[in-house]
């Protein structure tokens, strides 16, 4: 077996990783970009982030006009060819909507393809346009992650699976090819912010990520204290504990917050209007840039800084910053990361090691 790749870190160390939905940008006549061609530049993003030694690359599933990305697996046997040392996952799979068996069959082949390197998290999605797209009932919302849940995990054991349930017909006696060749699957659960949602990831014994997208990171601590006492009552080995945050990159923070805040305003304002928030204003994006705020937006200080914040206030071993953002174009979203992984990365580790 080779090492656990979801093994909690040292308390001076973080993991960097990117987090993409291909969030559709605009060309420079603006009009919108083509989903394949955010597709293609996707490709060259996370060849940037293999080259530049980030942690992972993360690649979210939705169904909608303004995402690219439905498919992250098909996306992710690509880029396992075009790098060589990046983790490669979703963030996150819409389990509730989807088959557990072919979820695991998909990312077993992607890390055959990357030599070892997927992963998949699991969530419920904050989106829920997957339902009707495939004939399910949205008041079956529960039933069906948590059924779906069960059944993954037994299909990622790599054991002749038995499971009875309401989602679908029973299985016995079968087991979900191919296998890993070294190791079980990594798999994580996303979670926005329930107790429940963490007791549950807890009860399974798998690595969480939370993600935190408005208010102050500092006040999920008790969230992430919750998960380690239930990984003890479980008796379960400890797993990492990450988060995932929206954010940019740019030489100065003045520049990160003029070029990111046109487009984070309307990605914001169609998104809340949809779900029944008020608008968003110049005010509320300041404040989630500040120092204890949910945008890590700015010059490789800054955001190095809060990075560094981020572990002293909750003791995480992973953070995932979301760099596509509404309708950021392709080459400042190269910058971003270009500045993440050359001046943030090391900067990070002089901080915590000091």
């Amino acid at each position: 077996m080779t090492t656990d790749p979801t093994a909690p870190v040292p308390a001076d160390q973080i993991l960097l990783g990117l987090n993409t939905f291909g969030d559709i940008g605009v060309e420079a006549d603006g009009s919108a970009v083509e989903p394949a061609k955010v597709l293609r530049q996707m490709l060259e993003q996370v060849e940037l982030a293999d080259a530049l030694g980030l942690h992972a690359f993360g690649v979210g599933e939705h169904h909608r006009r303004d995402f690219a990305a439905s498919a992250p697996e098909v996306f992710l046997a690509a880029a396992a060819a075009r790098t060589s040392q990046i983790r490669l996952g979703s963030a996150v799979t819409v389990l509730s909507s989807d088959d557990p068996i072919r979820v695991f069959q998909r990312f077993s082949t992607v890390d055959a393809l990357s030599d070892g390197r997927a992963e998949v998290m699991l969530g419920r999605g904050s989106f829920i346009e997957s339902f009707p797209l495939f004939g399910l009932d949205l008041d079956d919302y529960e039933m069906l992650f948590e059924e779906k849940l069960e059944l993954f995990d037994q299909a990622r054991s790599q054991k002749p699976m038995h499971w009875e349930g309401r989602s679908r017909p029973g299985i016995s006696g079968l087991r979900a090819y191919p296998p890993l060749e070294h190791h079980l699957l990594p798999a994580w659960i996303g979670v926005g912010g329930t107790p429940e949602s963490v007791l549950r990831c807890a009860q399974y014994g798998y690595p969480i990520i939370f993600a935190i997208i408005g208010g102050r990171p500092s006040a999920f601590a008790p969230l992430v204290e919750l998960y380690r006492e239930a990984m003890a009552k479980y008796q379960h080995p400890m797993r990492q504990i990450a988060t995932h945050s929206p954010g940019h990159l740019a030489e100065t923070d003045e520049q990160a917050r003029e070029e990111l805040f046109p487009h984070w305003i309307i990605s914001r304002n169609k998104i809340g209007a949809e779900r029944g928030w008020g608008p968003g204003s110049r005010e509320d994006f300041d404040a989630m840039c500040g120092p204890e705020g949910a945008l890590y937006v700015g010059s490789p200080e800054t955001v190095a800084q809060k990075i560094a914040l981020l572990k002293k206030n909750l003791g995480v071993d992973r953070f995932d910053l979301k760099y596509s953002n509404g309708s950021l174009p392709h080459a400042a979203m190269m910058q971003s990361i270009e500045l993440f992984g050359s001046a943030v990365k090391p900067r990070v580790a002089e901080l915590l090691a000091g």
